[in-house]
């Protein structure tokens, strides 16, 4: 996929952010992208699956990755801006911490992320999803820990906003909803895309390394 055919997709999921953001519909509306955002990925997830296993090389798994990646930035983008919106005014499911520990909480996350950006960044040459596929195997700092260190801190990040929001709704949403979708990509697609761009290496790899919660000694 040329580079600007990638810009161009990314600037579709740009779009459709900006439209689910000034969409203004019922709360009955909303729920479509917010529980329907999630659930449309475990489909995009086991076709991804399907094209790359009919042709198991490296150049189709790129090429079919940017498009998983697209649909599926585009579907959670879609469902945590309507989310924020939604769960954030409702009323008697909040979870009352003080704010002091919610900042504390939403700083460390925020950095926890960032860092995980950054390793991926220096230790293999990528970026999130296909913004940048990495061009090696991200084997060191917190993927020494981890598999997915990005996307651990990210669903921490997300709990931590709902803490900032006081949203019960927007915490339950993220760990029921969010969190499953994103751990069927990981374990279906993702897992599979890396095996076949970088072989034995990732398998070993695989085997000496935890999938999401990290080993600490």
């Amino acid at each position: 996929m040329t580079v600007w055919l990638r810009i161009l997709l990314f600037g579709a999921v740009g779009a459709i952010w900006i439209a689910a953001d000034r969409l203004e519909g019922s709360p009955a509306w909303d729920f479509v992208f917010i529980i329907g955002g999630p659930l449309a990925v475990y489909p995009i997830v086991w076709r991804g699956r399907r094209l790359i296993d009919r042709e198991p090389v490296p150049a189709n798994a790129r090429a079919v990755t940017a498009g998983v990646h697209a649909a599926i930035m585009a579907l959670y983008g879609a469902a945590v801006i309507k989310a924020l919106a939604l769960f954030s005014d409702w009323h008697g499911w909040t979870i009352a911490l003080p704010r002091p520990v919610t900042d504390a909480l939403f700083l460390a996350t925020t950095i926890a992320m960032s860092l995980t950006v950054a390793n991926l960044a220096i230790d293999a040459f990528g970026a999130p999803f296909a913004v940048a596929l990495s061009r090696r195997l991200a084997s060191g700092g917190f993927y020494r820990r981890t598999r997915n260190p990005m996307a651990l801190a990210t669903i921490a990040w997300f709990v931590a906003i709902g803490l900032s929001l006081q949203s019960a709704a927007f915490v339950f949403w993220v760990v029921l909803v969010l969190t499953p979708a994103e751990l069927e990509y990981l374990e279906v697609y993702e897992e599979r895309e890396l095996e076949i761009r970088f072989g034995n290496d990732y398998l070993a790899y695989r085997a000496k390394t935890p999938f999401l919660l990290p080993r600490l000694a």
